[in-house]
């Protein structure tokens, strides 16, 4: 699972080589990146500041851990305009630059600010800042004009440990499905598939706007990779917990659907099959509403391990 990030395009009017000039160049940074200029021999392995020229205060410092003009940049962050943010661990900021077309007039950036899993704080504010600085600088290089000052806001970024939570919990959601869906796994990718799955479960409880189906599906995620692994037992008892956050909250459509689907696997598992058949029927019973969710839901009952165990969508 990597560490949670922001990801952000863009396409600019200009050639690589101008757009790089304007990365680096205090000529242009001053105006739109918060009024600041970079103090750096611009080396790999030198180290970096990011100086407010009006008072000389250092705002972020770092390591150049790359500098490949003009493509790539990579640079470690480590914030110093605020005193919270400060005791932070470094995170990393990637540029990538790329012509867009064949004469080299239109520039394809791309910037990444990784690493921010233990720095919550860092992960909050970036979030919108690189809207400004990026936005700034292809105003400034398209017009010659500053973009002058804007206001960003985010309401949901106001709970900066829930949305630092639901990020994390999503990434460690997805890197599961992406291990579920290997036709080969090592031991090791057995391993990371359950963490994931504890990892995603422990997030998404600490999520922001997190609701009662994402408790139902971080046990279902548990039940399926309990089942994968051939823990029929504690498969059962992620699947019953599944089932009974359902019951409890009048979850209905493909939640409950999966519910008893997770419970007929793992009975299954345990080589109970006169019990996993009236779940499989309960399951293929619930009514799913999108006919797409349907069809995944389908082909989700085909896949295996049933343990020996037949269900009607597999005749």
């Amino acid at each position: 699972m990597n560490a949670p990030m922001h990801v952000y395009e863009i396409l600019i009017k200009a050639s690589p080589e101008v757009v790089w000039k304007a990365m680096i160049d205090p000529e242009y940074t001053t105006k739109y990146f918060h009024g600041t200029r970079f103090d750096s021999t611009f080396e790999r392995g030198a180290t970096y500041r990011n100086v407010i020229v009006d008072g000389g205060r250092p705002a972020v410092d770092g390591v150049i851990e790359e500098f490949d003009p003009p493509r790539r940049l990579v640079l470690t962050w480590h914030v110093l305009y605020d005193v919270d943010m400060a005791q932070e661990p470094p995170s990393r900021v990637e540029w990538d630059l790329a012509p867009a077309n064949a004469d080299r007039s239109v520039t394809r950036l791309t910037l990444r600010h990784c690493d921010l899993g233990m720095s919550p704080l860092t992960w909050a504010n970036v979030r919108l800042g690189w809207v400004g600085v990026l936005d700034g600088m292809k105003t400034l290089i398209e017009t010659g004009e500053p973009l002058g000052d804007v206001t960003l806001t985010d309401e949901s970024s106001s709970d900066v440990d829930g949305e630092w939570h639901r990020s994390l919990g999503v990434k460690a959601n997805n890197s599961v499905w992406d291990l579920l869906g290997q036709d080969v796994r090592t031991a090791t990718d057995d391993e990371d598939m359950l963490q994931g799955a504890y990892a995603s479960r422990y997030h998404w409880a600490r999520a922001a706007r997190r609701g009662p189906a994402n408790v139902a599906r971080g046990a279902w995620m548990l039940s399926r990779v309990w089942a994968v692994l051939a823990d029929g037992a504690t498969a059962l008892r992620y699947g019953d917990e599944c089932l009974a956050v359902c019951n409890e909250h009048t979850l209905e459509d493909f939640d409950l659907a999966y519910a008893h689907e997770a419970r007929a696997r793992a009975l299954a598992c345990l080589g109970r099959f006169d019990e996993a058949r009236p779940a499989i029927e309960a399951a293929l019973a619930v009514e799913i509403s999108d006919a797409e969710d349907r069809s995944i839901f389908n082909a989700d009952l085909r896949a295996e391990p049933w343990f020996g165990f037949i269900h009607p969508t597999q005749i």
